[in-house]
């Protein structure tokens, strides 16, 4: 039974990986079903309030990096608020269109658009898309880096000796 466990836990944290390149599945929901999964069926004295805490404020550092990553690189390279805020909604349905690529593709051609339509120029315009593909790519790469971190905090003997 054991193996099982192991195996759909394995499938929770690749399945969060695929959860960055498809936002509609959500990345660190499926991270977490992995940790109470183990926690549930396996072991449920092992990991205990310090990692669990742990990964609490993980979770809401890699909310908040995808987010900021996002409106950080829009801001800077010259885009409006309706532009950021066009870019977090194309970044989900871009995940409909063409996947993976239509999460690279709607957001800037939508955040060009919505800034044309906001009387930009068409090189402040295209500046603002640039940040808000950067900005994807920084918030994706963040992501990555700190479930990664998680996955490995859960492997190793560290959270076992805490």
């Amino acid at each position: 039974m054991d193996i099982v466990i192991w195996i759909l836990i394995i499938a929770f944290f690749v399945l969060s990986f695929v959860g960055i390149l498809f936002p509609i599945i959500p990345s660190v929901l499926v991270l977490w079903l992995g940790f109470l999964a183990y926690h549930f069926f396996i072991d449920n004295a092992e990991l205990g309030w310090v990692f669990y805490s742990i990964m609490v404020i993980f979770t809401i550092i890699l909310i908040g990096a995808d987010v900021i990553a996002n409106s950080y690189f829009v801001k800077k390279y010259g885009g409006s608020k309706r532009g950021e805020q066009v870019a977090a909604v194309a970044v989900i349905v871009g995940s409909f269109i063409v996947p993976p690529f239509g999460i690279l593709v709607v957001p800037f051609v939508a955040v060009l658009v919505t800034e044309l339509i906001q009387k930009r120029s068409t090189k402040e315009a295209f500046r603002a898309s640039v940040g808000s593909f950067i900005g994807f790519l920084s918030g994706s790469l963040a992501k990555v880096v700190i479930q990664l971190i998680m996955i490995i905090w859960f492997l190793s003997p560290l959270h076992f000796s805490i």
